[in-house]
């Protein structure tokens, strides 16, 4: 189980849907949420500013299709040096289109794990726990 995850989306519906679907599992213990990439980002600025580090996500669900900063903005800012103190953080792109010119962007990301439809469910996520105990 994961101590902290951050799920990263624009759309209330789509988030209060992950919390319950990651609640009903043994996922995680807790779950954050940003509306958009820059709010993620200020999370993390927040994290390093006070030199925290109990309070990190080790696991990021992030849509694409976000106002303000989008998904794609998102993972060029985060996969910077600025944010290398946190380059163990994985992330599961969620997306409602499966393009697959975004899953082959998305494989440019050493952070990105995995490119998944919308809405999150409970295979997804007995999916990636498997993914995440074989990596380990």
């Amino acid at each position: 189980m994961l101590d902290l995850i951050l799920c990263v989306d624009d759309d209330p519906i789509t988030l209060m849907l992950c919390k319950k679907t990651i609640a009903k599992t043994s996922f995680s213990r807790e779950i954050i949420t940003a509306k958009n990439g820059e709010e993620a980002l200020q999370y993390f600025d927040s994290l390093k500013q006070n030199n925290e580090t109990k309070n990190l996500p080790q696991f990021i669900f992030l849509d694409l299709n976000m106002p303000v900063m989008g998904g794609w903005e998102f993972l060029d800012r985060f996969s910077s040096s600025n944010y290398s103190d946190y380059n163990t953080t994985k992330v599961v792109v969620l997306s409602s289109t499966i393009d697959p010119e975004d899953l082959e962007k998305a494989k440019k990301y050493h952070m990105v794990i995995d490119f998944l439809p919308k809405p999150i469910n409970l295979t997804m996520l007995d999916y990636l726990t498997n993914k995440i105990n074989q990596e380990d």
